[in-house]
């Protein structure tokens, strides 16, 4: 349960497997760290345009800019980093009850 609900491959770590634990969290913190840092500078220059004075403080037009945002940029890298992450997880709890139920017999 550690490993769906608290971070892909904490589960792991608590069966001391380690390097399934490592590659999951590794791979589940690089696709987190890509997403966060897309996000902040999309934040970033919609900020930076409000403060302009180039769009106006409404939140209709504030969220239409982040949608257009994200959806012209790299959204196929954020596609690929989102689905690894989702993979990242589900592996993570499929294996971890995998091996906790091996251990148990």
């Amino acid at each position: 349960m550690l490993s769906g609900l608290v971070f892909p491959g904490i589960g792991h770590f608590f069966l001391k497997k380690r390097i399934p634990g490592i590659l999951l969290s590794g791979t589940a913190l690089i696709s987190l760290y890509f997403l966060i840092a897309e996000s902040v500078a999309a934040a970033l220059k919609i900020t930076e345009k409000i403060r302009s004075g180039e769009i106006d403080l409404s939140t209709t037009t504030i969220t239409e800019l982040a949608a257009m945002q994200t959806a012209a940029d790299d959204s196929q890298l954020l596609g690929i980093a989102t689905t690894a992450l989702i993979i990242c997880w589900l592996v993570g709890i499929v294996d971890s009850y995998r091996v906790g139920r091996a251990n148990d017999d």
